[in-house]
């Protein structure tokens, strides 16, 4: 899996209380991300996990004193500081939130964080009174106004005993917002709309028609568009996937239900991208039970579903930009040619099923970009959210030639 964190150093700060155990959960986490983490420990971290352990995991020396006499000509917080591409503080106490709204520096921690440049990510974890405190409050607002981005504790039992909000998040959501806080936000200001998965269209209530597909392609697009700064509404037909972070998700079954939904959305949009594997067609009728085996064959009289991409096409405004997607087993070109034409996309993405991990299911995906301009883009197999940026890239170029 590509990510914006390959390659990037994140600065992780862990400060004290019974949470900063699951910084070794974040540390693993942000490595497989690709990122090189390098961490600094608060002494009342150092209670409750083991710099030892972040070490192992990071692969880099863990910084916990002001004055270590480890030889070094670099000042050690300037260097931090200077080398962070995200500096994060998980899990963040009352006393680092507040030290960091009122520039008070004295120790390694809120040292290095006064020097920083980079983008910053805070993930308090605190007994729910204390972070309920008006005081506190009014610091996460202060750092907030300033550009700090901030991952809302969760709400459960505490370690205390008390049960409301104040939990460190899941370090998965961590995760997800230090990889958005690396990502330039070149689709800020834009709202998308992306469609993903298969729609279902039932012929009694245990049976449906559907097809293969997973939302994987369209759930990549969503989740790259909205870490790169755009309002996204994702329409779902039914998957087996976790919902994007902060993407509003619209779930639907049928074909009639996402055209419904789409078309509502439509006005509201810059962008339309039209991931779905929408059933072409649906049942006449519905049966109220199920259906008995009574015969050798059965027929099911079908009927047109509504196009969906057509009706986009049709209705689009000239300052929209609208993708569609085909998915072939021959004449791909010439095919998806036809289909981006006759429903007057923007651009299309053309995927042969045939093509070795292509299509339905993988995490990869082998694509032909066509334009309205008679152009073709051949790609090579890749990752889907590496294909989810390109076509988020080409998709913004063809926006800025709109004016």
């Amino acid at each position: 899996m590509s990510s914006s964190l390959q390659g990037k150093n994140v600065v992780l700060c862990i400060t004290g209380g019974i949470a900063a155990y699951k910084a070794a959960d974040l540390t693993s986490r942000l490595r497989k991300l690709g990122a090189q983490v390098y961490i600094i420990m608060t002494e009342s971290a150092t209670h409750f996990i083991t710099p030892l352990t972040l070490e192992v995991l990071s692969e880099h020396r863990v910084v916990t004193d002001m004055f270590d006499r480890t030889f070094t000509w670099e000042v050690e917080h300037i260097s931090l500081a200077k080398r962070a591409d995200v500096f994060v503080i998980a899990p963040a106490t009352a006393n680092i939130i507040g030290k960091a709204a009122h520039g008070i520096a004295d120790d390694m921690v809120s040292t290095t964080l006064m020097a920083t440049k980079a983008p910053m990510v805070i993930a308090p974890a605190m007994n729910t009174n204390m972070y309920e405190n008006p005081i506190v409050q009014q610091n996460i607002a202060l750092l907030k106004a300033r550009g700090v981005s901030f991952v809302e504790p969760a709400s459960g039992r505490l370690a205390c005993g008390d049960t409301g909000k104040g939990k460190l998040a899941d370090p998965a959501d961590i995760a997800h917002a230090i990889e958005a806080a690396a990502t330039p936000h070149d689709l800020e200001g834009l709202s998308v709309l992306v469609t993903a998965g298969p729609t279902r269209e039932a012929m009694d209530p245990v049976r449906f028609i559907s097809n293969h597909s997973t939302g994987k392609m369209g759930y990549a697009i969503a989740q790259r568009a909205q870490m790169r700064g755009a309002k996204v509404t994702l329409v779902s037909g039914p998957v087996a996937l976790d919902a994007p972070a902060n993407v509003s998700v619209i779930s639907i079954t049928s074909a009639m239900e996402m055209h419904d939904a789409v078309m509502e959305q439509l006005p509201l949009q810059d962008w339309v991208i039209k991931a779905a594997a929408v059933g072409d067609y649906r049942p006449e009728t519905q049966a109220d039970d199920k259906l008995k085996k009574k015969a050798d064959e059965m027929s099911v009289a079908l009927v047109k579903n509504p196009d969906i991409l057509k009706e986009i096409g049709m209705q689009k405004r000239d300052d929209q930009t609208v993708c569609g997607f085909s998915m072939e087993t021959r004449d791909l070109i010439e095919n998806s040619r036809a289909k981006l034409e006759g429903k007057n996309c923007d651009m299309l993405v053309a995927n042969n099923l045939k093509t070795a991990g292509a299509g339905f299911a993988h995490d990869t995906n082998v694509a032909t970009l066509l334009y309205r301009d008679g152009s073709s883009e051949p790609l090579s197999l890749m990752q889907k959210d590496s294909l989810a940026d390109i076509v988020l890239d080409r998709m913004l170029a063809l926006h800025r030639k709109k004016g």
